[in-house]
């Protein structure tokens, strides 16, 4: 087993950590097809270039973002939900880097880094740091580490198909779904689809859902979402003197 398929099984944790994993590997892949249009019109009556080109304004500004989070696995051979992973994510870009942190508070604590090109998830309860190279693939694990989170709706063309399916309204803000389909015949293998759910006036993803060959999914949502505010200090491990490093 690859080491981002360790990882995935280790940790289950968020969509997009999960997408970020399975894509890097195999992004060259992805490149192999035709690229779509490299911008998404302003206007018309497609609402799939309306959303794609509110992705394109919000990525124009994206610096950072930060949000609460509720992250669950659903087993459909069980036909039941197998865990909610919940707690706060933060992301941050410059010119050069896309740093991202998880701070999960239950129902086992964890913090997971990915910053200089490498992955880091702490477990205080084993007091362990499990690190994982993105290698080459840097620029492409950010592409899909953002997905929805700054994330231009022109860099989401180059790497999946997509398909407008509905407005639909989480809570009180209106959304739109959207359906994403691999480009890459290893990612479409282990996730077929993925589905976003747009807010339309910020056009940031409030919802995100990745489904697995089988039937599985993977359910992210996210609330109390703030855009280009000042982060805490999340993006260094805070770990105890005694903890173990292993490298992947």
């Amino acid at each position: 087993m690859t080491h981002n398929g360790i990882f995935l099984r280790s940790v289950a944790l968020a969509a997009v950590i999960s997408v970020a994993l399975q894509a890097f590997t195999a992004s060259k892949k992805a490149k192999s097809k035709p690229e779509q249009e490299s911008s998404t019109p302003a206007s018309g009556s497609d609402p799939l270039d309306k959303v794609l080109h509110t992705l394109d304004q919000t990525a124009a500004s994206f610096r950072t973002a930060q949000a609460e989070f509720a992250w669950t696995t659903f087993n459909s051979v069980a036909n039941e939900t197998v865990g909610t992973d919940k707690g706060k994510i933060y992301f941050r870009r410059s010119d050069k880097d896309t740093e991202m942190a998880a701070d999960v508070t239950s129902p086992a604590p964890k913090q997971i880094v990915f910053t200089g090109g490498k992955i880091q998830v702490y477990q205080p309860a084993i007091a362990q740091v499990d690190t994982y190279d993105a290698g080459t693939h840097r620029e492409e694990f950010e592409t899909f580490l953002v997905l929805g989170f700054g994330s231009s709706g022109s860099e989401m063309r180059k790497s999946f198909d997509i398909k407008y399916v509905a407005q639909e309204k989480i809570g009180t803000a209106e959304t739109a779904k959207i359906e994403l389909s691999p480009l890459s015949q290893k990612v479409k293998q282990q996730f077929p689809k993925i589905d976003l759910w747009i807010d339309l006036q910020n056009g940031l993803s409030l919802r995100q859902q990745l489904w697995q060959t089988g039937g599985d999914y993977r359910l992210a949502d996210y609330s109390n979402i703030q855009l280009n505010k000042k982060l805490p200090d999340t993006f260094k491990l805070k770990t105890s003197g005694s903890t173990k490093i292993v490298s992947h």
